[in-house]
């Protein structure tokens, strides 16, 4: 009886030890291990270093402080603007998770090369994942050209 008492607790266990490991596959699951920093950025567009996003399709990185945890990919879209995380959303972060641009029409993940389109955020045909890079909102002056991105 003894035995198959510690066979049993065993097993209920490892049952429950496994409910608990995340896997990091969808957003759901992206949360507990998603960096949730505070974003407070600023920017002047009449500054040459942001120059590129006063015409369509111009992007640029940005790492100042309070851009997150890996920084910030915006890019102007007509007359409004995306603002990526550069955290891969599908995916826990490690060294080689930090999204990048490619070629100037997408973003992609370097560690299993998931694309997502620049433009939209939609992931490329193929993608390992459906989910989107996190956005964040942002308010845009167009009189002082100053971009203001917060979460």
């Amino acid at each position: 009886m003894k035995k198959t008492f510690s066979i049993l607790s065993i097993f209920i266990l490892l049952i429950f030890s496994n409910l608990s490991i995340k896997s990091c596959g969808s957003r759901e699951d992206t949360v507990s291990c998603f960096p949730n920093t505070p974003i407070n950025v600023s920017l002047n567009l009449n500054l040459p270093a942001y120059n590129a996003l006063n015409y369509d399709n111009g992007w640029i990185y940005v790492n100042e402080q309070q851009s997150g945890t890996r920084g910030l990919i915006i890019v102007r879209v007509g007359d409004s603007f995306k603002v990526y995380d550069r955290n891969a959303p599908h995916i826990c972060p490690d060294n080689n998770t930090t999204l990048e641009v490619k070629d100037n029409i997408a973003i992609i993940c370097p560690k299993d090369n998931t694309k997502w389109i620049l433009r939209t955020g939609q992931p490329e045909a193929g993608a390992k994942t459906s989910l989107p890079p996190k956005t964040y909102p942002y308010s845009f002056d167009i009189a002082t050209k100053v971009l203001n991105i917060y979460y």
